[in-house]
This record gives structure tokens, C-alpha cells and sequence, in this order.
């Protein structure tokens, strides 16, 4: 006969967490935390419930694949919950003994069994449950029941579920779950209306993300010239110094004195691709180097240009340990300083090196694939340009008030003007340029994206001074880099500087 067993302490279940959320994480798991929308100080302890439920053993553990696969109807179907469990055996318990279990790793104290579907929530309920197939399997393998609660505890919650037992009524239909991840830093917004529970909402997310040790909140907006903002560290430790890894390139940097955005490494890459090895590009507003050290990493000559002093510094640390210096070259200049400055730093640039070239020591070994004789890399030279090639300016905000620079960039210096005019087969730089075009919320109708592209090409014939005939708009090509809010899209307009304004 079916034997059943009690057992006087719960089982508890191995816990998992959460790293990352997903529009699964947004559906309501049928089992929730309890509520306390009152909690000011995280409480890990008060977010347990239990499901009362029964457990089968088999005194061979090779049994319960037997049971799942012939009687799938008869176990467990929660999701997130394993219906297979393992737990120590109670030596107290009443029933008749089990069999030692034929696994070899396998001991007297720990037992294994699957859970029973989840209307079963007491022995007794189990012959009247199951079908009686299923009740005679259990008979025939000497199988044994026994009470079985599962507890869900904090670490079982997703984030989502901790803040909607903890957050006020009115908040739930939009829980503050997004957050963008640099390095070991969270970064979340949060509204005004969820700033007092900053505390709490940081805490949790450091706890269900294991790759997170700091959750940090932006506390203004981007207003300083050097496109940084305060904020506040809400959990983790107070380092907001990062390590991040981006387009093959490792980046180190103070997370609360430069600009980074994660969001963007998909740009970085597309323009980065546009870029040839031997070409010369100017970073006009280069941060830390996510266009410059990975252009570098190519074989692309880069200057690079920031203002702000730290992103100036850890630059020049990227560039070290990305081993890019013989690519990219570091200035600390005012953008416009740097535009104009460009061809004369590139021509110093020239000067520097012998015979204009720059020497990438061989001596790297590899195995001939027809010989399998070990060889050595040998050294090769790449030749720096005449003329600069493309010009990234990502400094959405502003960076299309600095295209006027761009009006007489070969013509200030006679001499330079002279030499590259002297050049057959000179090519004029391309512009990429990134920038805002917002629009206000009641317009109508809603202008189209080709509108909003009339609308930068405008303002670019306005800041350069020049007319369509030209600089025509068919001479612009839009991406579309993402949108910041429903009303405010971020662009990447690039264009060829036509011959008449680079020597005007």
C-alpha cells in the first residue's frame, strides 16, 4: 500500500534571482509577496509566502522521470517553481523506510521527490486526486507521500513583484523598472513621484541584478558644458569609478564627471564601420573615445578632442590601454579651437613622424598554415594623410552651432591652403553631426520625419551661411539614432563640406 509520511520541519526552496527584466517579468505571477506599502527600510524577512503542497518519493530516485513523463497531468505546473525538490530527510519521520537511493552521490540524509499538482495540498487528498493509474504506479514503486510546504521568500521575487507589495496604490501601472547598466553601475531616472522611495527601489534592484554594485539616480538635468549631472547614489558602494567593455575596446572612466550613454554603442559602431584604416578622422567632442579607440583599434588616424579635463584624462588611460597611441592623438581643446586647429595639428601630426609614416613593430608569432613552421609577424607603416577625412561632433545638443568653423577650414592658414589645393585627388571631409529636433507636443498634424529633416537642413544653411544651391538637401543623409522622448528625436545628419565653404 501507498505508504504516507509526515515530516515536522518545512523543505525550503533554493531561491534564484533575477539579472535583467523582461516583458515576462511584466505579466502578474499568480503567487505575490505580501504587502507593505507602508515600508521605509527594506525588509528582506517580510516577503515570504507558502504554498502547501504534497511531495512523492521513490526509493529509486530513477522513478520520478518515470512518474513526470507517464502522468504529466498529476504534478506540479507553477511557473518558476521546480517540481522536483531535494531536502534532507527527517529521521523522525513515521513510515515505513525507504530504499538507498541507486545514485552514487547520493546520501542516507538527502532525499529527492516531485511535488503533486497544486490542488493536492494534504496526504489525505491523494487517492481521491490523482487518477488511478497514477495511484497505482505509486503503489506498485512503493512510493511515499508527505506534507510539503514551499516557501517563497525575498529571494524568490522578481524586482517587479518587491515594488508592487511595497509601492503606493497609485504608482503600480508604472513601475520604475528600467535602468541602464555601465560597467558596475545602475543607472535609473526616476519621477519626483517615486524619488522618496529612492532607497528602497535602489536596494532592490542591487539585490535581484548580480552584476550591479552601485544603483545610482540623476538628480538634474544635463546642464553643464561637460554634458554631466548630479546624482545620487541610492545602494552599493560610493565607487562610480567603471570599467566598461564597448565595440572591442575596454573603457575606464569617473561614471559622475564624463558623459557616457550606454544606449549608444550601437551608433559608435555605424559610424566606426564607415571609417577605413590609413583614414584621418577628428573627434570633435570625443569623451573617454567610444568613436576614437575603437577607430584607433582599426588602423584609423584619430585626433581626438575633449574639453572637460577628466574626459580628457581617462582618454588618454583608454588610449594607453586600448594600445592605440600610435592611431589616436588626445587634445584638450575648445571645440571650435579644435575645428579650426584640425589641419595645422594634422600636418604637426606629419612632422612628427618620419617621412609622414607611422611604424607598427611586427614580431607577433604565428604558425604558417601550410609549413606549421612558427613565423613572426613583420612591420609594416601606414601612411598619415594630407587632409582629414570625416569629422564626428557628437554633441547633440549643440554641436550644429559649430558648424560654422567648418566655412573657411582650409583658407585660414595660406599655407595649408596652398598645399591641399595643390592636391589632385583631394577629398573633402565628411561631417557627421548629431543633434536634436524637437518638436512640441500639440502640433498638428505631427510633422513627418522627411519635415523634421527639412527642418535640420535649415538650420544648418543658417549656421553656415551659405544657400540650398550650395549645400542642397538631397546633400544630407538622416539616420535616425534613437528617440530621447515621443517629441524629441536624435539625429545623425552627414554630409560632404562642399569645396566652396572649405576654402572660403
Amino acid at each position: 500500500m501507498l505508504s504516507v509520511t509526515f515530516r515536522r520541519q518545512p523543505i525550503t526552496f533554493l531561491s534564484r534571482m533575477t539579472s535583467t527584466f523582461s516583458a515576462d517579468q511584466k505579466k502578474i505571477f499568480k503567487y505575490q509577496p505580501p504587502v507593505d506599502r507602508s515600508m521605509t527600510k527594506l525588509d528582506r524577512s517580510f516577503f515570504v509566502t507558502k504554498i502547501p503542497l504534497v511531495v512523492v518519493q521513490f526509493p529509486d530516485p530513477q522513478d520520478i522521470s518515470v512518474f513526470c513523463n507517464k502522468f504529466n497531468d498529476e504534478i506540479l505546473k507553477i511557473p518558476r517553481i521546480s517540481r522536483v525538490v531535494k531536502f534532507e530527510s527527517d529521521p523522525n519521520a513515521q513510515g515505513p523506510p525507504l530504499k538507498k537511493a541507486n545514485t552514487a552521490n547520493n546520501d542516507n540524509h538527502i532525499k529527492k521527490g516531485v511535488l503533486l499538482k497544486e490542488s493536492i495540498t494534504a496526504v489525505g487528498q491523494v487517492k481521491q486526486q490523482v487518477s488511478s493509474d497514477a495511484f497505482a504506479f505509486l503503489e506498485e514503486h512503493q512510493a511515499a507521500c508527505a506534507p510539503y510546504q514551499y516557501v517563497l521568500d525575498y529571494n524568490f521575487w522578481k524586482a517587479e513583484e518587491i515594488f508592487r507589495a511595497i509601492l503606493p496604490e497609485q504608482f503600480l501601472d508604472e513601475i520604475p523598472s528600467g535602468f541602464t547598466a555601465t560597467g558596475h553601475v545602475a543607472h535609473i531616472n526616476l519621477r519626483s513621484e517615486f524619488k522618496p522611495f529612492g532607497e528602497l527601489i535602489g536596494q532592490v534592484l542591487l539585490d535581484k541584478n548580480s552584476k550591479i554594485e552601485t544603483v545610482v539616480d540623476k538628480t538634474d538635468t544635463i546642464s553643464s558644458k561637460f554634458r554631466t549631472f548630479q546624482m545620487q547614489v541610492l545602494a552599493g558602494k560610493p565607487n562610480l569609478v567603471v570599467e566598461q567593455r564597448e565595440s572591442g575596446c575596454s573603457f575606464k572612466f569617473d561614471f559622475s564627471k564624463v558623459y557616457w550613454n550606454s544606449r549608444l554603442h550601437t551608433e559608435h559602431d555605424r559610424l566606426i564601420q564607415k571609417f577605413k584604416p590609413g583614414e584621418c578622422v577628428g573627434d570633435v567632442f570625443a569623451g573617454v573615445g567610444p568613436f576614437a579607440v575603437p577607430a584607433g583599434k582599426k588602423g584609423v588616424i584619430v585626433l581626438a578632442n575633449d574639453l572637460n579635463p577628466e574626459s580628457y584624462r581617462f582618454l588618454n588611460v583608454n588610449i594607453s590601454d586600448n594600445k592605440v597611441a600610435n592611431f589616436v592623438s588626445s587634445y584638450n581643446q575648445d571645440g571650435r579651437e579644435f575645428i579650426r586647429n584640425s589641419p595645422g595639428l594634422l600636418n604637426t601630426l606629419r612632422a612628427a613622424h618620419p617621412e609622414a609614416k607611422i611604424t607598427i613593430p611586427g614580431g607577433k608569432k604565428y604558425k604558417d598554415r601550410a609549413t606549421g613552421e612558427t613565423l613572426r609577424t613583420p612591420s609594416r607603416s601606414v601612411t598619415i594623410p594630407l587632409f582629414l577625412h570625416h569629422y564626428v561632433m557628437n554633441l547633440p545638443d549643440s554641436a550644429l552651432t559649430f558648424l560654422n568653423e567648418f566655412c573657411g577650414l582650409y583658407s585660414r592658414d595660406p599655407q595649408v591652403a596652398a598645399k591641399l589645393q595643390a592636391i589632385p585627388d583631394l577629398q573633402l571631409p565628411w561631417i557627421h553631426c548629431h543633434c536634436f529636433e524637437k518638436f512640441e507636443h500639440d502640433e498638428t498634424p505631427e510633422p513627418s520625419m522627411q519635415e523634421l529633416h527639412r527642418r535640420v537642413h535649415a538650420r544648418i544653411l543658417e549656421i553656415m551661411q551659405t544657400d540650398k544651391n550650395v549645400l542642397p538637401f538631397e546633400a544630407l543623409q538622416f539616420h535616425l539614432v534613437r528617440k530621447v522622448a515621443p517629441t524629441k528625436p536624435m539625429f545623425c545628419v552627414s554630409f560632404q563640406l562642399p569645396r566652396t565653404l572649405a576654402f572660403a
